[in-house]
């Protein structure tokens, strides 16, 4: 992957002032891309391209035209099936002049204009400038694994793979999202489009954009994950034909991921899906030795370490340990909150930075990991939850109220996702400040758009919270947040087998007894393992490892904290009540107190971030 950046102008052209704006943005991207860096401007659009050589590496700069220089490109991210897209394109009279997997992109583009773009297999976000039309188009992957953001001011289109790039336009203000702020408090993280900037916007998944010459934006839904409606019967297959297709599509998934000109190395946290990744590559190419990464914690209780090695023994690969100390979360806590640029429920990204620097640290570029399968395939205790209901064998909810919420936000009045709305709505009209908090549902996530009713609508449970997790969890937290920014913080590219758009979609083809079989989450997914993964994996029970939050920094008195919460500071600022924050901090201070979580969540945590962020991003406004 790389880093991407630039702008349109619609009234006027390029200064001189203009490609010294474009060379600050491109900088912010250093980090994403190390081993070459340029700037382009083409009529009006300037261009920023820093690059992470992985494909392609003699020929593969960026910015890319096709033959006659009528259209330009930059790519961050990559096409896994461009071989067989280059074949089917030469056949067609296309000359290539690199061997880069992005220079199918034009050509495809010369053919069948956007329409193309559901021919890709891939992880990408890429801005492609048609000269003769004057239009520039924005796309992001079918998964949204690959971010990309922009704002639109004063008649100039900005773009780029992180905020920090954006920022660096004198345009730009810095502005928060109050609405983008509420979400974090109220869902695992962000959602697109929205970022905790005001007027910056994420693209969402699956989505394009189209800006003409007149200013106007289009956005356009290309692809999404839709299940079908009702049960999903096996009609007259058995479940060893779903099996053998996961297993076919899984190969597939990684023989395309395997696809690089630099070595390429395998997360493997001792839990089901990466094991089945690492085993499934070993299996593939026994005689190969692999590069397996972990995070080694000190603390015996949440230690994966003896199935880590009992997966790497078995697969003839060497794991790199890397052991996770702590105290290593305060230290990396401002460089996770830079590179997220969001606030954040949870320090678990600290840990992800520390193992993407220890991928890179033995010189490895490319990484492959195991997100997906659990929102695929109904791998959280919310599954089972929900059956226990249908079962009652637990009560469902009955305040009229919180039904009226819950319908509002999922379509459905026995949905439960992580919280009771009507509860939740409680803490924060007494976490914000006053003003902020007299004025909630002004600004209240669940009073905005969250997800498409119409794509949960008619769908048996485990679908529709399948849509729910890849919308609201999967995408711009895991996969954008948690994986690309904090590997590609560290020059590392993450990518996802289990994400496979043809896998994906055969997931919404699986019967619900499949995924939840009685009460058995992954039930398909673990049939799959057990041809080729240890029992001892295999069997074990679904580890969620949660870094010690906010208490653990009360209780161990980091002076940078108890700065950030002091009372003035909170008042200050203005956007949390500084009496709810002291008695949240008296609490959480005490060495006795936990956090039961997941089922509580810390609210501290989200507030330390936000301060980080502020102090980061909004110090100068």
């Amino acid at each position: 992957m790389c880093g991407i950046c630039g702008f349109m102008k619609l009234n006027h052209g390029i200064t001189e002032a203009d490609r010294q704006v474009i060379r600050n943005m491109n900088k912010k991207l250093l980090h994403r891309g190390p081993d070459a860096q340029d700037t382009l401007i083409v009529n009006n659009v300037a261009f920023g391209f820093s690059r992470l050589s992985i494909i392609g590496l003699e020929n593969g700069m960026q910015p890319i035209s096709n033959e006659d220089g009528s259209l330009f490109l930059v790519c961050n991210g990559e096409i896994f099936n461009y071989i067989e897209l280059r074949e089917e394109l030469k056949t067609k009279g296309h000359v290539f002049k690199t061997a880069s997997d992005v220079e199918v992109l034009v050509h495809l583009y010369e053919e069948e204009g956007m329409e193309f773009i559901n021919k890709l297999n891939g992880q990408f976000a890429f801005v492609l400038y048609d000269v003769k039309k004057g239009n520039l188009f924005c796309a992001r992957d079918q998964m949204g694994i690959v971010p990309l953001y922009y704002t639109f001011v004063n008649n100039v289109f900005i773009f780029g793979s992180e905020i920090k790039a954006i920022l660096e336009h004198p345009l730009v203000k810095r502005e928060v999202d109050m609405v983008a702020l509420d979400q974090v408090f109220t869902f695992p993280g962000l959602l697109s489009p929205r970022t905790i900037f005001k007027d910056i916007k994420s693209l969402e998944n699956g989505h394009f954009l189209k800006v003409d010459a007149t200013g106007h934006i289009l956005d356009k839904e290309y692809w999404d994950l839709i299940y079908p409606e009702g049960e999903i019967l096996m009609n007259g297959e058995g479940e060893k034909h779903y099996v053998d297709k996961l297993e076919e599509l899984f190969e597939k998934a990684i023989t395309l991921r395997l696809r690089a000109d630099v070595p390429t190395g395998l997360y493997l946290s001792g839990g089901l899906d990466s094991s089945m990744i690492t085993m499934k590559v070993n299996q593939m190419h026994p005689e190969a030795k692999k590069e397996t990464f972990s995070i080694d914690f000190t603390e015996s209780d949440i230690s994966e370490t003896p199935y880590q090695v009992l997966i790497a023994n078995q697969s003839n690969s060497y794991l790199n340990k890397k052991t996770f100390y702590f105290k290593d979360i305060s230290e990396r806590l401002k460089q996770a909150v830079y590179h997220c640029e969001c606030p954040l429920k949870e320090t678990y990204n600290t840990a992800s930075l520390a193992l993407s620097a220890s991928t890179r640290a033995k010189g490895i570029k490319v990484i492959l990991s195991g997100e997906g399968s659990d929102e695929l395939f109904a791998g959280y205790v919310g599954y089972r939850f929900d059956k226990m209901r249908a079962l009652n064998l637990i009560e469902t909810v009955s305040d009229p109220l919180e039904k009226e919420l819950r319908k509002k936000v999922w379509g459905d009045e026995t949905m439960f996702y992580e919280y009771n709305f009507s509860e939740l709505n409680k803490i924060k009209k007494s976490l914000y400040a006053k003003d902020l908090s007299d004025n909630l549902d002004a600004f209240n996530c669940i009073n905005f758009p969250v997800i498409n009713g119409d794509r949960t609508r008619g769908r048996n449970s485990i679908n529709k919270r399948s849509y729910i997790d890849y919308k609201v969890r999967l995408v711009d937290h895991l996969v954008a947040d948690h994986g690309d920014k904090m590997a590609l913080a560290n020059s590392v590219e993450v990518r996802y087998p289990f994400l496979d758009k043809d896998l994906a979609e055969f997931s919404t083809r699986v019967p619900a007894d499949l995924k939840l079989n009685d009460f058995t989450e992954k039930y398909i997914v673990k049939k799959l393992a057990s041809r080729f993964v240890p029992e001892k994996v295999v069997d074990r029970e679904k580890f969620g490892f949660v870094a010690p939050g906010s208490p653990y920094l009360l209780q161990n008195k980091v002076e940078y904290i108890q700065d950030l919460l002091s009372y003035n500071q909170i008042k200050r600022q203005g956007y949390f009540n500084p009496d709810t924050i002291e008695s949240l901090k008296n609490k959480y201070s005490k060495e006795s107190f936990k956090l039961n979580v997941p089922f509580e969540s810390d609210l501290l945590i989200t507030v330390i971030t936000f301060g980080i962020l502020l102090e980061t991003f909004f110090s100068e406004s």
